[in-house]
């Protein structure tokens, strides 16, 4: 693409950045060129005329000339260059909408602000930059071009030969270790032998025989001495080897031919043979002779717990017991066990949502009856542990060939260009500062941990043995690399348990550079994806622009990273990251600073003392920038409950060093949460963030390592039950009645594509109908004409899992104006259902998708998964306590699924059966769903923590809002204090729990709230809209448009700071949403907030 040169020439900026330049330009002829999003090497030109957007495609040729993809009979005109074309279509009647008059030049905010970076902190490359290690290439992973060098030598007259070179080398080198006969070897092979290998490669052979004789020559003694070494370490290793089983597989037989391919084979063997005896002597030493046959990494945990007998309290101690599967109750700590359950007789542990210390246990006797015992532990932190305890045995046990949550850890540090301390252990075990684990899980290892760094000093081999070496200590296992990526100083690294080395597949790194001019790779983002089974994984590393004031430039960086960042599967070429995963997982260094005058410096201090976090996070910028959709749209953030992470003075975290000298004068860097780390999820999938803190004794760096933790739903590779090669036509996923209302002046027509792995491939729609919407928007509908889709497989067990990606295109330019995503989780089949998701684009919300779906499964039932085992409850006044639950599909209707099997299903039957008058609110799976345009409406707890104090949720808007909801974090819970703590509660928005993103029902049930007459209706109608003449020009400029949105209630005031007493009384007082009118009704594809369930209350 040719270098930027005319100011018309726009480059890489967003389609609605292009609408939004003209609109303000608002002359008829106003005209720019920007890349095209969906044709590489193409341009699109952008005219205004009578104030909506034509948009031409300017193709390239075999050639590379430039042609405008004209109107039917309008002669095809070609052109060397892009001033060329311009010039032409500055002519009148020459086939555009008009002639081109005005153009629009780059706005001098983009072309000033990077020359602004602080060129002080830019960093060169290490002089030898350190490969990546060969198991992280991945099928599409992007390999930066080496780069010119600077100062070429100027030709030489005569150039010496290859061998001549050679030889001067070895002639420079240190050869008096080497035998005589090894070095005559190799002088022979530069003066002869070295051309005859090279005619072999001219002649188009791979094959260097010469050479291959040369290094067996070479190898001839090391091969004997393998050969006669290798027995001895095999037998040392069967003496150690824990399975001690009787028949041991023999050795595979190497030839005993000394050749290099024979020799590589047995050194490698050589090599593994002794790690795997270090190993296994370890193993052997830490666990004794008496556990041959599993190594124990869980060992037993004892919890101190409280019951009631007849309303005397008493004191019963828990021993969860992992290995053996049993949960033990004893009277004292040392005594005799008083009765123990396995872990299939375990059906349910229930969290008190009001009593963050309580626990519910439902068992199953002898007599299959069901028994309720109610624990109180000492904190929320140890219950907490002793649920993720719990939940590892049921996970152990399961006869499941496969998970269904895995356990994700995410840290992230700046590490100052200083090595690390000796010991960091202390980040991989969640503890410092902040939501932190119980001691009780530190036995429990993650399945995967994602590392990021930034300002990283050492070479990659180096810091991955680190890595694997403290991995080692704390959880006693060698974990596999997956991938490890370098850009400059930015890397991530991802490791994963052994047993998971067959799960992981399609691994893919790439990297963005955001510095200088966005070609220096100082400031950047380095990616990992990969599949684990069925679900797709994104992990994104980011160190963006630094200083408080470079704010907008932080903003451009993520939405350049999101632009051009390659991860995940290439066939979803019209949607970014953001809706490629599963999952996505955002870290790193991301600089957003607290944007305070420098003179509060130590006012800002004397608050960080005081823990009164929440007065600063109310200027954190990321907070604030997200609560006005301009970065991480639609991206959650657990709370923050730590103290700010930058710029500390070195070795010690009792002190912020916020001032630097420089030579412009002195600069400040005042106390931020610089690192974070954020998370994306498709609607309707199991996510909770179980940690979110920083480490207290990582002290090399001026910044401290941030860590989170989270509990992840993820599906098999589902393989149908009909065999293979059969049909599988029972299933069919239909959408009625859509339309999508658009942020847009473009005059153009639309069409929808849908992409799924459900499907075979993508399919795309017939053009849909424009009509000219309220509010200056453009609402394009689809009627009936939909196609219907066809699954690979109709299992509801399957099917139900999956989700619908929607890109809504333009017919003229073949560009996406907005994707959205839909769950198929839904509550009926056979039955229409309203549909809602937000439509984004390159991170910018440009509109809305609406109508019904209709999805036909094949006969059979949804299984329970592994992580609804551990559920909340809302505590009733009266104590009446039972399981409810509530689906996506309808906040206020309850839903019991037909057929349900396991553990659960047998719960809820003989709960109905014996309570059947006793009906308590029960939620499930708090944070089960993505910050989004919904308010949350369900508190968020959290152990030991600042979260459990909560202010009534504000009425919930119609969908059409879609700002996220962001709540800014109270003030930590001071240690040792149980119950509640001291907080000031601040009337911004900040990350609570979310329903998922949902589908709304048209039951009875719902009531709408006041302010708005239409918020319960599921859908709306043609005929209910104001009528408006269709395809008439847009009249409000783009700045206009971006404030509007579909009707909604007047919004509340925010709430007042209230008292801790006041406070406390609202918490004590449970809520029945039973006849709450403040739930959402608009049905958007993600539970914004909500059901309670799994999650780590702390």
């Amino acid at each position: 693409m040719p270098a930027m040169g005319p100011g018309w020439n726009h480059g890489n900026i967003t389609r609605s950045k292009a609408e939004e330049l003209l609109s303000r330009a608002g002359k008829d002829g106003s005209f720019l060129v920007r890349a095209s999003e969906s044709i590489p090497r193409a341009y699109a030109l952008c005219v205004l005329f009578r104030n909506c957007v034509y948009t031409y495609r300017i193709l390239p040729n075999e050639d590379d000339e430039f042609t405008v993809q004209a109107s039917e009979g309008v002669p095809m005109r070609f052109f060397t260059k892009l001033d060329q074309l311009i010039e032409f279509y500055k002519k009148e009647n020459m086939g555009l909408v008009t002639h081109l008059q005005y153009p629009v030049p780059l706005e001098e905010e983009d072309t000033i602000d990077e020359a602004e970076e602080d060129t002080e902190s830019v960093m060169s490359p290490p002089e030898l930059p350190p490969r990546n290690i060969p198991v992280s290439s991945g099928p599409c992973e992007a390999k930066d071009p080496p780069l010119p060098l600077e100062n070429p030598r100027a030709p030489e007259v005569t150039r010496p030969s290859l061998s001549e070179t050679l030889f001067q080398r070895l002639q420079s080198m240190d050869t008096s270790g080497l035998a005589e006969e090894h070095l005559k070897a190799i002088q022979d092979y530069l003066s002869t032998q070295l051309a005859l290998d090279a005619d072999f490669l001219k002649t188009g052979s791979s094959n260097l025989p010469h050479l291959k004789k040369l290094t067996s020559l070479l190898c001839k003694e090391l091969h004997g001495e393998v050969v006669r070494t290798l027995p001895s370490l095999e037998s040392l290793q069967r003496l150690f080897d824990q399975q001690l089983s009787p028949g041991l597989r023999p050795r595979p037989q190497v030839p005993s031919e000394a050749n290099p391919i024979n020799m590589v084979a047995k050194l490698s063997q050589l090599t593994s043979l002794l790690s795997s005896i270090e190993d296994k002597v370890k193993a052997l030493l830490h666990e004794g002779p008496e556990s041959p046959n599993r190594r124990s990494l869980i060992p037993p945990v004892t919890f101190e717990v409280k019951s009631e007998s007849l309303g005397i309290p008493q004191k019963m101690h828990l021993k969860v017991d992992v290995e053996s599967g049993k949960l033990i109750i004893k009277k004292s700590k040392d005594g005799s066990e008083d009765k123990f359950y396995s872990h299939k007789k375990i059906l349910q542990l229930i969290k008190s949502q009001k009593f963050l210390n309580k626990l519910v246990i439902l068992v199953e006797t002898e007599k299959e009856k069901i028994l309720r015992k109610e624990y109180v532990f000492a904190d929320s932190k140890k219950r907490e542990g002793f649920c993720q305890l719990l939940q590892q045995m049921k996970n152990k046990h399961s006869e499941q060939p496969e998970p269904d949550m895995i356990t994700i850890f995410i840290g992230t540090w700046n590490m100052g260009n200083a090595p690390p301390p000796k010991k960091i252990t202390s980040w991989f075990l969640s503890k410092g500062q902040g939501k932190t684990r119980d001691d009780s899980a530190d036995y429990i290892p993650h399945d995967i941990y994602v590392i990021g760094t930034q300002e990283d000093p050492l070479g990659e081999k180096e810091w991955l043995e680190i890595l694997k070496h403290s991995l080692q200590e704390v959880t006693s296992m060698t974990f596999k690399t997956v991938a490890i990526h370098t850009l400059w100083n930015i890397r991530i690294v991802v490791l994963a348990k052994p047993e998971h080395e067959n799960r992981i597949s399609h691994i893919c790194t790439d990297n963005v550079k955001t510095g200088i001019a966005n070609t220096l790779g100082n400031k950047g983002a380095v990616g990992v994806s990969f599949m684990f089974n069925g679900t797709s994984l994104g992990f994104v590393n980011s160190h963006l622009t630094s200083g408080s004031e470079k704010k907008l430039r932080r903003n451009q960086n993520y939405m350049n990273i999101l632009r051009f960042l390659a991860l995940g599967d290439k066939k979803l070429s019209p949607f970014n990251i953001t809706h490629r995963f599963t999952h996505l997982f955002w870290l790193g260094d991301l600089n957003y600073r607290v944007e305070l005058p420098t003179w509060e410096a130590e006012t800002i201090i004397q608050k960080i003392k005081q823990q009164q976090y929440s007065d600063l996070l109310a200027h954190d910028q990321l907070l604030l920038e997200r609560k006005e959709q301009k970065v991480f749209l639609h991206f959650e953030e657990e709370e923050i409950t730590f103290a700010p992470t930058y710029r500390f003075e070195r070795l010690t975290r009792d002190k912020y060093a916020y001032t630097k000298q420089k030579a412009t004068g002195m600069k400040y860097n005042l106390p931020s949460w610089c690192d974070r780390v954020l998370w994306k999820s498709y609607p309707l999938v199991h996510v909770v963030c179980q940690s979110y803190g920083s480490t207290s004794d990582i002290m090399t760096s001026d910044h401290s390592p941030v860590f989170a933790t989270f509990e992840a739903g993820v599906t098999s590779q589902f393989v149908s039950k009909n065999g293979p090669g059969t049909v599988d036509s029972q299933g069919q996923i239909e959408f009625l009645a859509c339309y999508a209302t658009l942020k847009t002046k473009s005059q153009t027509k639309f069409y929808l594509e849908f992409h799924s792995s459900c499907l075979e491939s993508f399919v795309k729609s017939q053009e849909g109908e424009n009509e000219e919407g309220s509010e200056g928007e453009l609402v394009v509908r689809f009627g009936e004409t939909l196609p219907k889709l066809k699954p690979i497989i109709s299992d509801p067990e399957y099917l139900l899992d999956q989700h619908i990606l929607i890109s809504i295109k333009s017919s003229d330019s073949d560009e996406s104006y907005g994707e959205g995503c839909i769950a198929l989780h839904l509550e009926t089949t056979e039955t229409q259902l309203p549909i809602y998701t937000p439509l984004t684009h390159h991170g910018e919300m440009t509109g809305h998708f609406r109508g019904e779906i209709k999805l036909q499964t094949s006969q059979g039932k949804m299984r329970e998964k592994l992580y609804d085992f551990v559920k909340t409850e809302r505590d009733e006044a009266s104590g009446m306590k039972c399981l409810k639950n509530l689906t996506s599909h309808d906040p206020v209707k309850q839903w019991e699924p037909a057929g349900r099997s396991g553990d659960l299903g047998k719960v809820e039957a003989l709960l109905q059966e014996d309570l059947q008058l006793t009906k308590p609110e029960m939620f499930e799976n708090p944070l089960y769903g993505s910050v989004s345009s919904f308010p949350k409406v369900v508190p968020r707890k959290e152990q030991e923590s600042p979260k459990m104090l909560r202010k009534e949720p504000p009425p919930c808007p119609d969908p059409g809002i879609s700002s996220p909801s962001i709540l800014l974090p109270k003030v930590q819970e001071v240690e040792g204090v149980k119950g509640t703590s001291k907080q000031v509660p601040v009337p911004v928005f900040g990350p609570t729990p979310r329903m998922r993103s949902f589908t709304c029902s048209s039951s009875a049930e719902g009531k709408v709230p006041s302010g708005d007459k239409n918020q319960g209706k599921p859908k709306t109608s043609a005929s209910t809209q104001a009528p408006v003449p269709a395809k008439r020009p847009i009249k409000p400029s783009r700045s206009e448009m971006s404030q509007q949105t579909t009707p909604i209630p007047a919004p509340r005031p925010p709430l007042p700071v209230k008292s801790p007493a006041v406070l406390q009384l609202q918490h004590s007082k449970s809520r029945d949403y039973r006849d709450n009118t403040e739930l959402p009704h608009h049905g958007k594809h993600r539970h914004e907030e909500g059901l309670l369930g799994r999650t780590a209350m702390q």
